[in-house]
Formats: C-alpha cells, sequence, structure tokens
C-alpha cells in the first residue's frame, strides 16, 4: 500500500500546550494522542521498566517483546515518553515540577488512584491553579459503580449497545471495535479542548470528569432517544434500519451492498434503476409504513435482482441517481479507496523498533486549513526523553543519577 511520508503540519492549533498523559492502554492514550496530533506536547509519563501495558499488546509479538505493541504504536505518536514512579519519593518531586509546569493532566485510573498517590484535585490545583485535570473512567468518579473494573466489552454490555448489536438470533454481540474506548478517549479530548479556551481566557483551570459509560450512552443517540422520547425499546436488527426499508445491506452476486434508499423518491429511483417497475405499485410496499411492515417481503424481491450483478457494478450504477449505496469493504479494503487515500488519513514514519524500517499510522479525521493533521514523531520507546525532559525542570546531570538510582525514574 502507497502511504504518502509523513511531515508536520504548520501552526498547529495546540501549539505550545503541555499536556500530562498518565493513560494506560486505549481510551486515555487515545485522547492523549488526539491532542498531539493537534499539536500539543504530550509527555507520556509511564512507570519505569513495564510502561503503558499496551506497550505488551497486539498482533506483532516481536515488537511486544520490544515494548512497542502494535497497541501502543497505534495511538502514542508525537508524544515523548517520561519514566516516573510516583510512588518513590523522588518520582512525586519529578511529578510535582512537571504538574506545575504543565498545561493539562490526563488520567485514565480507577477514581481515587491519583489522590492515594497523594495527588488529588486539592494537591494538583494548590501545585498548578490553571491546570486542567482530565480523570477518564469506565463509570466516572462518582456513583455505585466507581470502583469497578471498566474494559470496552463490559462498558458495551453496560451500556445497552451488545443488546441492540447483530440479528434477533446473535444478539447480544460485541461491536467488531473497541467503540467505548474510542468514544470515551474522543469526549475526553473534546472536553479538554474546551477547557483550554476557557483557561486561555481567563486562567481558570477545570477539573472534568469523564465516564466511559455516559459516553457511550450518549454516543448512541436516537437509539436511546426512541426509548427516552417514543417509549420503544430499541432491539437488534441486525443490518437493518428501524426507521426505513429498504435500508440495509444486501446480496449482490458477489458481495453485500448497503443501501439506504430511506425517502420516497429514493426508493421510486431504486425501483427504476433495478427496472422493477411492479415494487412501487405493490400494496406491500407503497408507501414507508408499509416498506417497514414488510421488509423482510421487500428483501426477498430486490435481491431477485441484485444478484444478477456485482457489488461493484451496482455501485457504479447507483452512485450518479442519489440513492445512497456502497459495497459493504474489509478494512484493508477500505485503507485502499482512493477517498480515504485522498484524505491522507495514514501516515508513514520511521519505526522505533530495533529492526528499523517504517511504520504506518492513523492520523487524525481533522484537517486543519486545507492539510491533514500528521504525528509529528514515531511513538517513543519508554524512557527516551526522560532525561531530556528532566533537564527541562532544573534537574542536573548527577539530580537525574541520583534518581535513577532511587528507582525514581
Amino acid at each position: 500500500m502507497n502511504v504518502p511520508v509523513a511531515e508536520p503540519a504548520g501552526s498547529p492549533l495546540l501549539e505550545n500546550v503541555r499536556v500530562l498523559d498518565l493513560t494506560n492502554v486505549l481510551s486515555g492514550p487515545y485522547a492523549g494522542y488526539q491532542l498531539a496530533l493537534m499539536g500539543a506536547d504530550v509527555l507520556k509519563l509511564e512507570v519505569p521498566e513495564s510502561g503503558d501495558l499496551a506497550r505488551q499488546l497486539g498482533a506483532h509479538p516481536g515488537l511486544s517483546g520490544e515494548h512497542l505493541g502494535v497497541s501502543f504504536l497505534a495511538q502514542n505518536a508525537g508524544k515523548r515518553s517520561v519514566t516516573v514512579n510516583l510512588k518513590s519519593a523522588g518520582g512525586r518531586e519529578v511529578f510535582a515540577r512537571l504538574v506545575a509546569g504543565a498545561d493539562v493532566l490526563l488520567e485514565n485510573f480507577r477514581p481515587g488512584v491519583l489522590e492515594r498517590l497523594g495527588f488529588g484535585r486539592d494537591r494538583l490545583h494548590e501545585i498548578n491553579p490553571s491546570l486542567i485535570y482530565c480523570a477518564l473512567s469506565g463509570f466516572g468518579a462518582d456513583g455505585p459503580m466507581r470502583e469497578r473494573p471498566a474494559y470496552d466489552q463490559v462498558i458495551q454490555g453496560l451500556s445497552g449497545i451488545m443488546s441492540v448489536t447483530g440479528s434477533p438470533r446473535s444478539a447480544p454481540l460485541r461491536v467488531g471495535y473497541p467503540v467505548c474506548d474510542s468514544v470515551g478517549g474522543l469526549a475526553a479530548a473534546f472536553a479538554i479542548a474546551s477547557a483550554l479556551v476557557r483557561q486561555h481566557r481567563t486562567g481558570q483551570g477545570a477539573y472534568l470528569d469523564v465516564s466511559m459509560l455516559d459516553a457511550a450512552l450518549s454516543g448512541m443517540g436516537w437509539v436511546v432517544s426512541d426509548y427516552l422520547v417514543a417509549g420503544r425499546e430499541p432491539l437488534p436488527m441486525a443490518n437493518e434500519n428501524r426507521t426505513a426499508a429498504p435500508s440495509g445491506t444486501f446480496d449482490t452476486a458477489d458481495g453485500k451492498l448497503n443501501i439506504a434508499a430511506n425517502k420516497q423518491q429514493q426508493f421510486e429511483v431504486l425501483c427504476e434503476v433495478l427496472g422493477r417497475h411492479d415494487l412501487p405499485a405493490d400494496p406491500r410496499f407503497a408507501t414507508r409504513e408499509d416498506r417497514k411492515t414488510n421488509r423482510e417481503a421487500l428483501r426477498d424481491e430486490l435481491e431477485k435482482t441484485l444478484r444478477t450483478r456485482t457489488a461493484e457494478e451496482w455501485d457504479e450504477i447507483l452512485l450518479p441517481t442519489g440513492v445512497p449505496a456502497a459495497p459493504v469493504l474489509t478494512v484493508p479494503q477500505a485503507l485502499r479507496s482512493p477517498q480515504v487515500t485522498h484524505r491522507r488519513l495514514t501516515h508513514r514514519m520511521p519505526s522505533p523498533a530495533a529492526s528499523g524500517g517504517d511504520l504506518t499510522l492513523l492520523g487524525s479525521p481533522v484537517h486543519v486549513d486545507g492539510e491533514a493533521l500528521v504525528p509529528s514523531s514515531p511513538p517513543p520507546r519508554l524512557g527516551e526523553h526522560t532525561d531530556e525532559v528532566l533537564r527541562s525542570v532544573g534537574y542536573t546531570a548527577d539530580d537525574i543519577v541520583a534518581l535513577r538510582a532511587e528507582g525514581a525514574v
């Protein structure tokens, strides 16, 4: 796959914003990565020797053995790694100095962990009154579930996402990627960016309490509102759209085709293109409500015709008609698509692995001033920037040697 070589974008939106990223695995590191892509100086503070657990996770055992697991590489480019042991006196002093010069502190410990280490909200505010402190957790800082461990699949189940995913026979079904971690991370990044606006305007800090469970429910949007407003319990409908028909995934000669003919005109145009002039006149399919009631019969009729051509052929035929439709792709196919390639969502940069070579990573879905946002540097090796950052906050070479001897960094 040909991927453009990464080049830093100019005028970063978060230039000169320093973020202390104490997060692990996915939701928090993903939030920090979005900030790094926007130009923030993200210092990833990691436990000496082991670091972020994601360094040991992913589909490439060799990289995991170097503490550069694929799961880590995916969301830590553009950050600097500093090892700090918050359980040591020297490590706590290092951390306090870093907090004093930071704009943002991001963590995804269970509620109360940072406070037990001596850095609760009051202490952090005392060190740096303008600090934005964002705590991202599974269930939020309060409530009866605050202490429970949170993993993406657990949140998917507790939010109701799994209950509406799959067919009536296969549900409850996990979404095929860690959607709750991603949505929670985006919510945290958005909250931090919003707090930075106020901080810049007034100098006021903020305490941001982000719940993955709340974010997951919020992200379900109209599915939840079907119940809250209309009193209709959401149900699993496989690839069907509960609000319209034909709107779902249909069989063609060689694969699946998504069609979302939600409007009456779109349905009529679809039937015309397929040469099925009989369908709009059929009383079972005449109106939107008729089609929803008889969606399975409508599917059978449409697939009789759709199976005569490939998904790609139907895509080309339907594209100029205004009927929303597209083939269902695999991840490799999606990454190779002309649209994704044109948008420069993937970026190639030198790999930090001992074997060298190149590394291809996802960037930001946002373009700024017409430019794609590119990671400024490869993902860091564990502790790669420790000495550099310690010197920047006043530690001498002898001080750093002493901190290492203590096990503080």
